[in-house]
C-alpha cells in the first residue's frame, strides 16, 4: 500500500529509487532519466509513494504509474 506524502519524511531523503513496472520496455534511458527526475522532482503528486527507512534517513521509492507517464511526459 502506497504512503501518503509525508514533509517531515521528505526533508530526512537520503536515496531515491524508481521502479518501472514491466511495459516501459520501450523507453529509452534518457526518456526513463527524463520522467525519473520530474517524478521525484514533484513527489507529491506521485500515487504511488513509499519511504523506506534507512540507517541514514530515508529512501524514497516511486513506482511508476500511466498516470504519471502522461502526466510528466
Amino acid at each position: 500500500m502506497p504512503d501518503k506524502f509525508d514533509p517531515y519524511r521528505e526533508s530526512l531523503i537520503m536515496e531515491t529509487r524508481t521502479v518501472w513496472p514491466e511495459g516501459y520496455e520501450h523507453l529509452s534511458d534518457k526518456q526513463r532519466a527524463k520522467i525519473e527526475g520530474a517524478l521525484h522532482a514533484d513527489p507529491e503528486s506521485c500515487s504511488q509513494l513509499e519511504y523506506v527507512r534507512v540507517h541514514t534517513g530515508f529512501c524514497r521509492t516511486i513506482t511508476v504509474t500511466d498516470e504519471d507517464v502522461e502526466r510528466v511526459g
